[in-house]
Protein backbone atom coordinates (compact mmCIF):
# COMPACT_ATOMS: atom_id res chain seq x y z
CA UNK A 1 0.00 0.00 0.00
CA UNK A 2 1.25 3.58 -0.93
CA UNK A 3 -0.39 6.56 1.05
CA UNK A 4 0.17 9.72 -0.55
CA UNK A 5 -0.37 12.71 1.72
CA UNK A 6 0.20 16.40 1.46
CA UNK A 7 2.59 18.21 3.40
CA UNK A 8 1.75 21.17 6.19
CA UNK A 9 2.53 24.48 5.36
CA UNK A 10 3.37 25.33 9.11
CA UNK A 11 6.72 23.32 9.66
CA UNK A 12 8.50 22.17 12.69
CA UNK A 13 12.12 23.99 13.02
CA UNK A 14 15.09 22.05 10.95
CA UNK A 15 17.03 19.91 13.56
CA UNK A 16 20.61 19.69 14.83
CA UNK A 17 21.25 17.02 12.10
CA UNK A 18 23.64 16.87 9.25
CA UNK A 19 22.55 19.40 6.36
CA UNK A 20 20.64 17.98 3.69
CA UNK A 21 22.67 15.37 1.38
CA UNK A 22 20.22 15.62 -1.52
CA UNK A 23 21.34 12.51 -2.65
CA UNK A 24 19.49 10.46 0.29
CA UNK A 25 16.16 11.48 -0.85
CA UNK A 26 14.09 8.71 -1.90
CA UNK A 27 12.48 8.73 -5.25
CA UNK A 28 16.20 9.82 -7.07
CA UNK A 29 14.81 10.40 -9.75
CA UNK A 30 14.07 13.65 -9.21
CA UNK A 31 17.21 14.58 -7.96
CA UNK A 32 17.39 16.72 -11.40
CA UNK A 33 14.02 18.61 -10.74
CA UNK A 34 14.77 19.55 -6.73
CA UNK A 35 17.89 20.71 -7.57
CA UNK A 36 16.49 23.29 -9.89
CA UNK A 37 13.95 23.94 -7.78
CA UNK A 38 16.33 24.48 -4.41
CA UNK A 39 18.56 26.51 -6.69
CA UNK A 40 16.00 28.87 -7.65
CA UNK A 41 14.26 28.92 -4.39
CA UNK A 42 17.66 29.84 -2.56
CA UNK A 43 18.57 32.43 -4.73
CA UNK A 44 15.04 34.28 -4.89
CA UNK A 45 14.90 34.42 -1.09
CA UNK A 46 18.53 35.54 -1.00
CA UNK A 47 18.07 37.99 -3.58
CA UNK A 48 15.02 40.36 -3.17
CA UNK A 49 13.32 39.16 0.18
CA UNK A 50 10.24 41.17 -0.62
CA UNK A 51 10.26 39.49 -3.94
CA UNK A 52 10.31 36.45 -2.42
CA UNK A 53 7.45 37.57 -0.24
CA UNK A 54 5.01 37.87 -2.98
CA UNK A 55 6.22 35.02 -5.07
CA UNK A 56 5.50 32.26 -2.13
CA UNK A 57 2.39 34.50 -0.95
CA UNK A 58 3.80 35.64 2.36
CA UNK A 59 1.60 37.84 5.02
CA UNK A 60 4.33 40.45 6.16
CA UNK A 61 3.99 38.36 9.42
CA UNK A 62 5.22 35.59 7.71
CA UNK A 63 8.78 37.67 6.03
CA UNK A 64 10.41 35.14 8.45
CA UNK A 65 10.12 32.34 6.32
CA UNK A 66 12.42 33.32 3.85
CA UNK A 67 14.98 33.43 5.64
CA UNK A 68 14.49 29.60 6.20
CA UNK A 69 14.54 29.14 2.58
CA UNK A 70 17.84 31.14 2.02
CA UNK A 71 19.68 28.57 4.56
CA UNK A 72 18.25 25.67 2.79
CA UNK A 73 21.61 24.32 2.19
CA UNK A 74 23.02 24.66 5.06
CA UNK A 75 20.29 24.45 8.13
CA UNK A 76 20.42 21.18 10.11
CA UNK A 77 17.63 18.27 9.29
CA UNK A 78 15.39 15.89 10.69
CA UNK A 79 13.33 13.36 9.54
CA UNK A 80 9.86 14.26 7.43
CA UNK A 81 7.52 12.80 9.59
CA UNK A 82 8.98 15.20 12.04
CA UNK A 83 9.54 18.28 10.14
CA UNK A 84 5.56 17.92 8.64
CA UNK A 85 3.16 19.16 11.40
CA UNK A 86 -0.30 20.30 11.75
CA UNK A 87 -3.88 18.79 11.84
CA UNK A 88 -3.54 15.61 9.90
CA UNK A 89 0.18 14.68 11.14
CA UNK A 90 -1.13 15.63 15.06
CA UNK A 91 -4.26 12.64 14.40
CA UNK A 92 -1.49 10.75 12.94
CA UNK A 93 0.96 10.89 15.88
CA UNK A 94 3.82 9.12 13.95
CA UNK A 95 5.93 9.36 16.91
CA UNK A 96 3.81 7.45 19.26
CA UNK A 97 3.38 4.48 16.70
CA UNK A 98 5.14 1.16 18.00
CA UNK A 99 8.20 -0.14 16.23
CA UNK A 100 6.21 -2.67 13.67
CA UNK A 101 3.96 0.75 12.65
CA UNK A 102 6.58 3.03 12.10
CA UNK A 103 8.02 0.45 10.13
CA UNK A 104 5.12 0.50 7.99
CA UNK A 105 4.85 4.26 7.76
CA UNK A 106 8.32 4.39 6.28
CA UNK A 107 7.72 1.90 3.73
CA UNK A 108 4.12 3.48 2.95
CA UNK A 109 3.87 7.06 3.52
CA UNK A 110 4.68 9.52 0.49
CA UNK A 111 4.56 13.26 1.59
CA UNK A 112 4.43 15.71 -1.39
CA UNK A 113 6.00 18.86 -1.57
CA UNK A 114 6.58 21.87 -4.08
CA UNK A 115 10.05 21.62 -3.04
CA UNK A 116 11.42 18.20 -3.26
CA UNK A 117 8.05 16.46 -5.47
CA UNK A 118 7.66 13.98 -3.16
CA UNK A 119 9.64 12.73 0.04
CA UNK A 120 8.95 9.54 2.28
CA UNK A 121 8.36 10.40 6.04
CA UNK A 122 12.16 8.82 6.90
CA UNK A 123 14.01 11.37 4.58
CA UNK A 124 15.99 14.36 6.27
CA UNK A 125 15.30 17.58 5.27
CA UNK A 126 15.34 21.27 6.73
CA UNK A 127 12.56 23.74 7.06
CA UNK A 128 11.08 25.42 3.91
CA UNK A 129 8.51 27.28 2.67
CA UNK A 130 7.17 26.92 -0.77
CA UNK A 131 4.28 25.15 -1.60
CA UNK A 132 2.73 23.72 -4.38
CA UNK A 133 0.94 26.33 -5.72
CA UNK A 134 3.91 28.36 -6.01
CA UNK A 135 4.51 29.88 -9.31
CA UNK A 136 8.40 31.01 -9.23
CA UNK A 137 10.00 32.79 -11.97
CA UNK A 138 11.93 30.60 -14.16
CA UNK A 139 9.98 27.20 -13.49
CA UNK A 140 6.46 28.20 -13.73
CA UNK A 141 3.77 27.04 -11.34
CA UNK A 142 4.84 23.97 -9.38
CA UNK A 143 2.11 21.86 -9.76
CA UNK A 144 2.64 21.48 -13.70
CA UNK A 145 6.58 21.91 -13.33
CA UNK A 146 6.54 18.27 -11.62
CA UNK A 147 4.01 16.49 -13.58
CA UNK A 148 6.49 15.02 -16.16
CA UNK A 149 9.23 13.81 -12.85
CA UNK A 150 6.57 12.56 -11.17
CA UNK A 151 5.25 10.54 -14.13
CA UNK A 152 8.25 8.79 -14.52
CA UNK A 153 9.00 8.19 -11.32
CA UNK A 154 5.56 7.74 -9.87
CA UNK A 155 4.45 4.10 -11.39
CA UNK A 156 7.43 2.57 -10.22
CA UNK A 157 6.83 3.94 -6.41
CA UNK A 158 3.51 2.94 -6.19
CA UNK A 159 4.75 -0.50 -7.47
CA UNK A 160 1.74 -3.40 -8.04
CA UNK A 161 -0.51 -2.83 -4.66
CA UNK A 162 -3.18 -0.42 -3.71
CA UNK A 163 -2.53 3.42 -3.92
CA UNK A 164 -4.91 5.46 -0.86
CA UNK A 165 -4.65 8.97 -2.77
CA UNK A 166 -5.34 11.72 0.42
CA UNK A 167 -3.66 14.80 -1.30
CA UNK A 168 -5.39 18.01 -1.42
CA UNK A 169 -6.31 19.61 -4.91
CA UNK A 170 -3.31 21.64 -5.16
CA UNK A 171 -0.94 18.68 -5.04
CA UNK A 172 -3.13 16.38 -6.91
CA UNK A 173 -1.96 18.74 -9.90
CA UNK A 174 1.39 16.67 -9.97
CA UNK A 175 0.73 13.88 -10.59
CA UNK A 176 -2.57 12.22 -11.33
CA UNK A 177 -2.43 8.13 -11.83
CA UNK A 178 -3.46 6.64 -14.78
CA UNK A 179 -4.15 3.52 -16.45
CA UNK A 180 -3.90 -0.01 -14.13
CA UNK A 181 -2.14 2.40 -11.83
CA UNK A 182 -5.81 4.54 -11.37
CA UNK A 183 -7.65 1.12 -11.38
CA UNK A 184 -5.85 0.43 -7.73
CA UNK A 185 -6.16 3.91 -6.69
CA UNK A 186 -8.74 5.29 -4.01
CA UNK A 187 -9.18 9.02 -3.48
CA UNK A 188 -10.64 10.06 -0.25
CA UNK A 189 -12.90 13.01 1.20
CA UNK A 190 -14.15 13.09 4.12
CA UNK A 191 -17.94 14.20 4.98
CA UNK A 192 -19.93 15.17 7.70
CA UNK A 193 -23.62 13.51 8.22
CA UNK A 194 -26.02 15.58 10.54
CA UNK A 195 -30.05 15.69 11.10
CA UNK A 196 -31.66 18.94 10.15
CA UNK A 197 -35.41 18.43 10.88
CA UNK A 198 -35.36 15.35 10.63
CA UNK A 199 -33.31 15.00 7.31
CA UNK A 200 -29.66 13.31 7.37
CA UNK A 201 -27.55 16.15 5.49
CA UNK A 202 -24.10 15.66 4.29
CA UNK A 203 -21.26 18.32 3.93
CA UNK A 204 -18.02 18.27 3.02
CA UNK A 205 -15.32 19.38 6.30
CA UNK A 206 -12.13 20.79 5.84
CA UNK A 207 -9.60 21.04 9.38
CA UNK A 208 -11.70 18.00 10.10
CA UNK A 209 -11.15 16.36 6.88
CA UNK A 210 -7.60 16.41 7.92
CA UNK A 211 -7.56 15.15 11.33
CA UNK A 212 -10.02 12.04 10.18
CA UNK A 213 -7.54 10.89 7.39
CA UNK A 214 -4.46 11.45 9.90
CA UNK A 215 -6.35 9.14 12.11
CA UNK A 216 -7.53 6.58 9.30
CA UNK A 217 -3.45 6.46 8.37
CA UNK A 218 -2.53 5.43 11.73
CA UNK A 219 -5.14 2.87 12.11
CA UNK A 220 -4.70 1.23 9.10
CA UNK A 221 -0.69 1.50 10.04
CA UNK A 222 -1.31 -0.11 13.47
CA UNK A 223 -3.77 -2.65 12.25
CA UNK A 224 -0.75 -4.21 10.22
CA UNK A 225 -3.84 -4.04 7.20
CA UNK A 226 -2.61 -5.04 4.04
CA UNK A 227 -5.78 -4.37 1.31
CA UNK A 228 -4.82 -4.89 -2.29
CA UNK A 229 -7.21 -2.89 -4.02
CA UNK A 230 -10.16 -0.31 -3.31
CA UNK A 231 -12.83 -2.59 -2.80
CA UNK A 232 -10.56 -4.67 -0.04
CA UNK A 233 -9.65 -1.10 1.52
CA UNK A 234 -13.18 -0.43 2.08
CA UNK A 235 -14.11 -4.16 4.32
CA UNK A 236 -10.70 -3.08 5.57
CA UNK A 237 -11.62 0.69 6.78
CA UNK A 238 -15.47 -0.74 7.56
CA UNK A 239 -13.60 -3.37 9.59
CA UNK A 240 -11.81 -0.65 11.91
CA UNK A 241 -15.02 0.82 12.11
CA UNK A 242 -15.46 3.93 9.63
CA UNK A 243 -18.52 4.57 7.65
CA UNK A 244 -17.58 4.25 4.27
CA UNK A 245 -19.15 4.83 0.80
CA UNK A 246 -17.71 3.53 -2.24
CA UNK A 247 -17.64 4.82 -5.91
CA UNK A 248 -16.40 2.44 -8.45
CA UNK A 249 -15.09 4.40 -11.21
CA UNK A 250 -17.65 4.20 -14.42
CA UNK A 251 -14.53 3.28 -16.68
CA UNK A 252 -11.18 1.69 -16.86
CA UNK A 253 -8.25 4.08 -16.20
CA UNK A 254 -10.13 6.10 -13.30
CA UNK A 255 -9.27 6.18 -9.87
CA UNK A 256 -12.20 4.85 -6.98
CA UNK A 257 -14.00 7.61 -4.57
CA UNK A 258 -14.53 6.70 -1.04
CA UNK A 259 -16.23 8.77 1.13
CA UNK A 260 -15.86 8.61 5.03
CA UNK A 261 -18.76 9.84 6.67
CA UNK A 262 -18.66 11.05 10.43
CA UNK A 263 -21.00 12.24 12.87
CA UNK A 264 -18.88 14.07 14.82
CA UNK A 265 -16.40 16.63 14.05
CA UNK A 266 -13.53 16.62 16.48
Amino acid sequence: MLVLLPPSEGKAASGRGAPLKPESLSLPGLAEARAAVLDELVELCTADEEKAREVLGLSEGLRGEIAKNVELRTAGTRPAGEIYTGVLYDALDLASLDAAAKRRAGKSLLVFSGLWGAVRVGDRIPTYRCSMGVKLPGLGALGAYWRDPMARVMPQAAGDGLVLDLRSSAYTAAWKPKGEVAQRTASVRVLHSQLVDGVEKRSVVSHFNKATKGRMVRDLLVSGARPKGPAELVETLRGLGYVVGAEAPARAGRAWSLDVVVTEIH
